[in-house]
């Protein structure tokens, strides 16, 4: 979204970005105009760049603006720290701007160029968690170069940003999968935005809609569009909604994974990378349960000269379904914030970390592999809603915090490995290879015995979408999912 004519805009940071960013919108006179670059450096205060004056330091912004006003601020410090960004945003967040946006980490910038396009409102995320590993992702996307690349769950939080990152990797082609249009529809969009915008190369982005369930599509698909590399982000991830839908789960993430290789394999693809999660482990929810099948099935994949792998990772911050989104609609409609338990803990990472990780993942990554990112420290809960509150500018006494019990299949603690795995480190510092035990068929036996009770069979119809059979048969293979007391046939 460009700023409106006559916008009045103050860039934070006079190093490259800020000097693309003014630049462009100087080039797009709808943009609005830059008034001035703020910026600490002593060297760059009192100077000009390409006739705008460098106003600073940053802290006494209030007084600068006394005499030189403006509409909008915009953030080029794209090396800046989640501390420094947080001592910015408080001192913005003091004028009333009728909008702040800020540009991408410096991850993100390839090849030192900054584009307007890529600036975005400033959410609290951007300040949350600890700060963000660079990852040169010319480099890491050299495997993709020339290559097809396919996208499950294109259109979700983490496909969609793997496409974005991977317009900057020189991919021949994009396939974007899903079966929501909507969804599928916005990130095509956004992609052909990004590229009208200067950024990436001319990748050709094609939208598919489409379902995993469907195993004859998935085997037709897959055949035509000859990807190079998948990477499988598609799930059913809520899990209180899938505890209450258990059936569902496993069809879509159990079966639409087997569908998913058994076409890669048919198909020839040399490279698949499953997206999975910390609920895999130890599973205690229907959610936990499909994932770990879902990652045993591409790791008991030994079909030669294919490369099939797993990435394994925490929460992301302001995924969709998460509990970002969720507090800050609490907060804007008044409160109360509501949390679980106060001594739930959860790992957490930025969606465009966890990106740029499980594409660097996909390049180093080799067949079997079980790859696990590090997370850092697990965040409290209780302390992320409080920074949440305070990033809105309230205090717990405007936002009352309140404690609702700990929901369906949820446990108070997550770990990213279980007691027979043994994680050791790569070449990358963040991420980690898992020593586990081989797996020979036992995801696809477990699969065989619950298709009756996903799908109708002339043999077994009474076992047809009964739920209570279908999770008396995975925890009986998963003791640690738990099953409700009063949990109904159907």
């Amino acid at each position: 979204m460009s700023g409106k004519k006559g916008n009045r805009i103050f860039i934070i940071g006079a190093g490259f970005a800020g000097i693309n960013i003014a630049s462009e919108i100087r080039k797009k006179k709808h943009a609005g105009e830059v008034v001035a670059f703020l910026d600490d450096d002593p060297g760059k205060i009192g100077t000009e760049i390409d006739g705008i004056p460098v106003l600073g330091p940053i802290n006494a912004f209030a007084g600068i603006l006394r005499t030189t006003p403006a509409d909008e601020a915009i953030i080029a410090a794209p090396t800046a720290t989640r501390e420094e960004l947080a001592v910015i945003y408080r001192i913005l967040s003091r004028v009333e701007f009728t909008r702040i946006r800020i540009l991408p980490n410096i991850s993100q910038i390839v090849n030192g160029h900054a584009h307007l396009v890529q600036a975005r409102d400033i959410d609290p995320e951007d300040l949350l968690g600890r700060n963000p590993v660079s990852i040169d992702l010319v480099e890491s996307l050299s495997y993709l170069r020339g290559k097809r690349v396919l996208i499950t769950g294109a259109g979700g939080s983490i496909g969609s940003e793997l496409s974005r990152q991977l317009l900057s990797g020189g991919a021949e082609r994009l396939y974007l999968l899903g079966h929501g249009e909507n969804s599928i529809y916005r990130i095509d969009r956004e992609l052909r935005r990004l590229q009208e915008g200067g950024v990436g190369e001319k990748a050709t982005v094609v939208p598919i809609i489409g379902d995993l369930q469907d195993r004859d599509f998935m085997t037709f698909i897959l055949k035509r569009l000859k990807a190079d590399v998948i990477f499988h982000c598609a799930a059913h991830k809520h899990v209180p909604m899938l505890e209450f839908n258990p059936v569902e789960a496993v069809k879509n993430n159990v079966f639409g994974t087997l569908n998913l290789i058994r076409a890669a394999e048919a198909a020839g693809t040399p490279r698949l990378v499953l997206i999975s999660t910390d609920k895999a482990v130890n599973p205690s929810c229907v959610y936990g349960v499909t994932k770990r099948l879902a990652e045993m099935l591409v790791l008991e994949q030994r079909k030669k000269g294919l490369d099939f792998m797993v990435v394994r990772f925490g929460n992301v911050l302001g995924s969709r379904g998460s509990i970002i989104p969720l507090f800050k609609e609490q907060i804007l409609s008044g409160g109360p914030v509501t949390v679980t338990h106060p001594d739930m803990l959860r790992y957490f990472m930025t969606i465009p970390e966890a990106a740029s990780l499980v594409l660097k993942a996909g390049g180093v990554g080799e067949n079997g592999g079980l790859y696990i990112l590090d997370m850092g420290e697990p965040i409290r809960i209780l302390d992320l809603a409080k920074q949440m509150i305070r990033f809105y500018g309230f205090n717990e006494e405007d936002i009352p915090v309140s404690y609702i019990g700990v929901r369906p299949g949820e446990k108070v603690h997550e770990t990213l490995w279980n007691g027979e795995e043994e994680p050791e480190r790569t070449e990358h510092t963040r991420i980690f290879r898992v020593k586990s035990v081989p797996f020979t068929g036992e995801a696809g036996r477990i699969a065989e015995k619950v298709r009756p009770v996903c799908f109708p069979e002339p043999d077994s119809r009474d076992f047809y979408r009964n739920r209570k059979m279908l999770r008396e048969i995975l925890q009986s293979h998963f003791p640690t999912m738990r099953v409700p007391e009063d949990e109904p046939e159907y």
